[in-house]
């Protein structure tokens, strides 16, 4: 390599990798409640996945639990996205979720997944998917609650747990789902419903 090349190289790595930390930020402080929405169908779908306000004691569905939401059968219509939920279950695994439209494709500010099962060992299609996205995670850290995807996994994993939050049918999940493809060798979850966001856990036991 010519070594008088190398400075500028070095100069453009440099000034790449600080235009990318500046879009990366931009993206994370500006990126609104509908996030990038291409059609109205799916800014309606980014703005349910942004809801940062719990629901109310009158916003959740009694009939609403951990078992009754695996229960097998097409379960599109089987809940509302306008009611609250709240269940108990083991916390098989937490994990960082994928870039999405919904946080303006942000590769700092991802949603964090919680799988949920009714026993400790359960396969993916058994399990329920609850995720906290950045916008509750930063309401959780102003009341002293670090909601990270380290923390979580660190506080959670293999625990009895108890969440709350606004009920969401992701139907970009509903082919990839027990309840609404049944006996696909992809499935890697029961239901296409999940809680999203939690705006509400503790660890039982």
């Amino acid at each position: 390599m010519n070594f008088l090349k190398r400075p500028r190289i070095l100069l453009l790595s440099a000034f790449f990798i600080a235009l990318l930390v500046v879009i990366v930020a931009r993206l994370q402080s500006n990126c609104p409640a509908r996030g990038i929405a291409i059609s109205p169908g799916v800014l309606a779908r980014l703005q349910l996945k942004n809801r940062t306000t719990p629901p109310e004691r009158a916003d959740f569905d009694p009939r609403i639990t951990l078992a009754t939401l695996l229960q097998p059968g097409d379960d599109r219509a089987r809940w509302s996205p306008s009611r609250g939920a709240a269940i108990e279950g083991y916390v098989v695994a937490v994990y960082e979720g994928s870039l999405e439209p919904a946080n303006c494709f942000s590769p700092t500010w991802r949603d964090t997944h919680i799988d949920v099962a009714l026993r400790p060992d359960a396969a993916k299609r058994e399990r329920f998917i609850l995720e906290v996205t950045p916008r509750v995670r930063d309401w959780a850290a102003r009341r002293g609650w670090d909601w990270s995807t380290p923390a979580l996994t660190r506080e959670l994993v293999g625990r009895w747990c108890y969440f709350e939050g606004w009920l969401f049918f992701d139907s970009a999940h509903d082919g990839e789902s027990e309840n609404t493809a049944p006996g696909r060798a992809r499935n890697w979850r029961a239901t296409a419903w999940e809680i999203h966001p939690v705006t509400y856990l503790r660890v039982v036991r």
